[in-house]
């Protein structure tokens, strides 16, 4: 194939732009997959289940001191009610069956009081807790939030760039002739390089140097000579760096 040197270099810029938007594309790929938001939510999705454990202990302990509250109202009652009984009392029968009883509700009222207290006070660290955990889940929050919007807004900066290198390339592959073009094509789908700079007998696409023969070859091409890089297979472009 035969191709003007100038239109041969015109495959330089192609190709850098082909690799803007191939590192575009990465990038945009990276943002989306979100390892650093991911990892947040995970974090968050486990503070959120200890958060809900964490609840619920204090619910179960609030409904526990409810009812020890309940007994002891009760306790209480019974006690004002022998209080008063005892001041009635006509017998000695009942003088001491009732002074008994209310040994035992005092006896039974000291032991609820005395749970209830641990009881507050063990509600008080669970409330804490979910105080805490629930600062730690606002934390958290806060952050995935700030770390969508930075993904967002780079996905959307990093697609206007690419839409702009699109439009650079499709200027430039304009100016290339068809076959030309086409070759580039189909050699960047096959083996990742469309066209190679050669500088100082050195193929760029591969970093490879060119042998003695291979140079040679090179050597005796025409400058409209469309040659290919014997490592890289993409076209391997001559300018005035060539070393040839």
């Amino acid at each position: 194939m035969k191709a003007a040197p100038e239109d041969q270099i015109l495959l330089l810029d192609l190709q850098r732009l082909d690799n803007d938007i191939t590192r575009i594309a990465h990038r945009i790929t990276s943002l989306q997959k979100g390892a650093e938001l991911a990892e947040v939510g995970q974090r968050a999705s486990a503070v959120r289940s200890e958060l809900g454990a964490a609840t619920g202990e204090v619910e179960d302990a609030e409904r526990e001191l409810a009812r020890l509250e309940s007994d002891s109202a009760t306790v209480q009652a019974r006690l004002e009610r022998d209080t008063t009984l005892l001041q009635h009392a006509t017998t000695t029968k009942d003088v001491a069956g009732l002074e008994s009883e209310m040994v035992s509700l005092q006896r039974r009222l000291g032991d609820l009081e005395t749970t209830e207290l641990e009881l507050m006070e063990r509600l008080d660290l669970l409330r804490a807790r979910v105080g805490d955990l629930g600062g730690r889940l606002t934390t958290l929050d806060a952050e995935r939030a700030t770390l969508a919007e930075a993904r967002d807004s780079g996905t959307a900066s990093l697609a206007t760039d690419r839409e702009n290198v699109e439009a650079n390339r499709a200027a430039i592959a304009g100016r290339v002739p068809e076959d030309l073009l086409a070759l580039y094509e189909r050699q960047r789908a096959r083996y990742g390089f469309g066209a190679s700079l050669l500088q100082g007998g050195v193929s760029l696409a591969s970093g490879v140097a060119l042998g003695a023969s291979d140079l040679a070859s090179v050597r005796a091409s025409a400058p409209d000579d469309v040659v290919l890089c014997p490592d890289s297979e993409a076209i391997l472009v001559r300018t005035n760096e060539s070393g040839l």
